[in-house]
């Protein structure tokens, strides 16, 4: 079996990708909160957290969680906050890294499949999102401020998703209130390599 590794975006990109995010024009409401810094827990510098979650991840086979490799099959390994999919003819393997739920208790695991997929996602806050931060918009469309990037997999859970995000600072961090997120040019070929019911194990 071949394996393919992820690349990390270069100093240059990730600078450039914070640039452009910071220029993009603001919509009418106002996202700032919903993309503040306070909604990644800190772990002192960024760039020491991401490299110590580098140095974590490791290939995996995919025989001691899936059955078989039907439709693909996604893993996501919450404690190295990584994610592998494997192609259903075996022909490549791919690891991501990515941002996970902020607290045990936003956090669920098991088998779940993609359901959805969309591309250009517009984002609501659910029910227990608003009551925590009564702040935040009750509707994001697509775009820069849209929490969930450029594309998103929705699971057969409930306001699960795996989706990417235009604020890089979160991915390798406890960031989010549930859902899986992943760098916006890793989601976009995610995206392309999954289909409506691809399993997914969330670990």
């Amino acid at each position: 079996m071949s394996v393919k590794r992820f690349n990390f975006p270069s100093r240059r990109s990730f600078l450039a990708g914070g640039a452009a995010m910071f220029a993009a024009p603001a919509i009418a409401q106002d996202t700032s909160s919903v993309n503040a810094a306070e909604t990644t827990q800190g772990e002192r510098d960024l760039s020491e957290a991401v490299r110590r979650n580098i140095s974590s991840f490791r290939t995996l086979d995919w025989r001691p969680y899936f059955s078989d490799l039907k439709n693909g099959a996604v893993l996501v390994d919450i404690d190295s906050r990584a994610l592998h999919y494997w192609a259903e003819d075996e022909s490549f393997y791919k690891l991501y890294p990515s941002s996970v739920p902020l607290t045990e208790e936003l956090t669920r695991r098991g088998r779940t499949k993609i359901v959805r997929k969309v591309e250009g996602p517009s984002w609501r806050p659910t029910p227990s999102m608003l009551k925590r931060n009564p702040e935040w918009p009750e509707f994001i469309g697509p775009g820069p401020d849209n929490p969930m990037g450029t594309h998103a997999l929705y699971l057969s859970w409930t306001y699960y998703r795996i989706h990417g995000t235009h604020d890089t600072r979160k991915i390798g961090r406890q960031s989010s209130n549930g859902c899986i997120g992943l760098y916006n040019e890793h989601i976009a070929e995610l995206y392309e390599l999954t289909k409506v019911g691809t399993q997914v194990l969330l670990i």
